[in-house]
């Protein structure tokens, strides 16, 4: 069945409530690192963008990554979480709402995907190692300062209640510091906050209790949590679903359900292949980019198919097992997969590189386009974690290099 030609069939303009707030329509601009912030502050860049995609139609829109604190930042122009930046915030979601739409921030803590440098100390995670994503030594960290961090989740909380915004969206996935306790790839701790699920799950119960506290009700609190980790070592899907249940127990509103580890799988969270030569053509450590280039990308980087609603079906065993509204992210690029995704019982839709290829997607949707322009090449993640987040279609300046990689995937995504 075509849900789009029967209007009783059709749900996604029709609004939801999520928690204490209702949207206007179940789109939701996914939690997509934008690298906006110079200086960790809110810049024009980064209201311009979500501007653009408030007026384009969208139910909600999700500022990425603020990071709690300054040891949870990953790259310099990330988002940073006091008291100094709520003034500017406000600015943001005051005119976010003029359009109609609700504004959401993502709170996290990168862990050990950071660097002295940016982080201001020596990385933290659940354990002690190195990672060589940034590349860096990693501390454990110690009991008080795992307490302490739940309590900081809390505080930026309230900023962003304080800020205007209508939902928190805590990163519990992706190999970030929440996920790093989770995963036993990345916990090898032997006191009580590791050992089996139960136990890895003790900081994520700290950070969402804090959390909880802090929103009293009055915005609503979703987690993005991993369905799988995506690789041999990790958690996977059972561990996914027990973890999703907890998260339920707990009363958070809604999980946006997702996968993979930046700093181990990095494609299986976006799927498809990394254009290597984008990635490597803004980078500023010479011996990294040539270390990349030279095939430790290859290595490092593994490709991963990509097909439209590639979580789907790992969603859908999630839904099976839990009762709160779920949100599904992943290849959502038609009007008809996204209704397919609606009528299978989930409660909105979030996109990222949809609405970077269109920021008013959802406004061609509801005129009739049935899919966006996004040809999944990736330069758009290949280049967001240096310089600012761009379509290759609205660049006009495009070294020959990578004009000619883009070429090449768009050829092979064709076959």
């Amino acid at each position: 069945m075509d849900c789009t030609k029967n209007s009783e069939q059709q749900l996604l303009f029709t609004p939801v409530k999520i928690g204490p707030i209702e949207l206007r329509n179940r789109s939701i601009r996914s939690a997509a690192f934008e690298d906006m912030c110079p200086g960790n502050n809110p810049g024009q860049q980064l209201y311009d963008y979500h501007m653009s995609v408030a007026r384009g139609g969208i139910g909600m829109t999700t500022i990425a990554y603020a990071a709690v604190t300054r040891s949870g930042l990953s790259f310099e122009k990330q988002l940073w979480m006091r008291p100094e930046i709520v003034a500017d915030l406000r600015r943001i979601t005051d005119d976010i709402h003029s359009t109609g739409a609700k504004a959401s921030i993502q709170l996290g803590h990168c862990g050990n995907m950071s660097h002295p440098s940016t982080a201001g100390q020596i990385p933290i995670s659940a354990s002690t190692g190195f990672n060589l994503y940034s590349p860096t030594i990693v501390r454990g960290m110690r009991d008080d300062e795992i307490r302490q961090m739940a309590v900081e989740f809390g505080n930026a909380t309230r900023l962003a209640k304080d800020a205007g915004f209508d939902c928190v969206e805590i990163h519990a996935g992706h190999g970030y510091l929440i996920s790093q306790f989770l995963s036993p790839y990345t916990n090898h701790r032997r006191d009580k906050w590791g050992g089996d699920l139960e136990h890895r799950m003790d900081f994520m119960r700290l950070c969402i209790e804090e959390v909880l506290k802090a929103a009293a009700g009055e915005i609503a609190v979703v987690v993005k949590t991993n369905m799988r980790d995506g690789f041999k070592g990790g958690n996977d899907l059972p561990e996914g679903i027990i973890i999703a249940q907890e998260l339920e127990r707990l009363g958070v509103d809604a999980l946006v359900l997702s996968g993979g580890f930046v700093s181990k799988a990095p494609m299986y969270v976006m799927r498809g292949s990394m254009p290597l030569q984008s990635m490597t053509e803004y980078m500023d450590c010479w011996w990294l980019k040539y270390g990349v280039r030279c095939g430790g990308g290859k290595l490092l980087i593994k490709n991963e198919p990509y097909k439209d609603l590639y979580f789907l079906d790992d969603a859908l065993e999630v839904r099976r097992n839990v009762k709160l509204p779920l949100i599904y992210v992943g290849g959502c690029v038609s009007r008809s997969g996204i209704e397919k995704v609606l009528h299978s019982g989930f409660h909105a839709v979030q996109m990222a590189r949809a609405l970077v290829n269109e920021p008013d997607f959802v406004n061609r949707m509801a005129q009739g386009e049935e899919r966006c322009g996004c040809d999944h090449v990736n330069y758009c993640i290949a280049r967001m974690y240096s310089i600012d987040m761009k379509c290759h279609q609205h660049c006009t300046d495009l070294p020959r290099n990578i004009v000619k990689e883009i070429e090449k995937i768009k050829r092979r995504n064709a076959e």
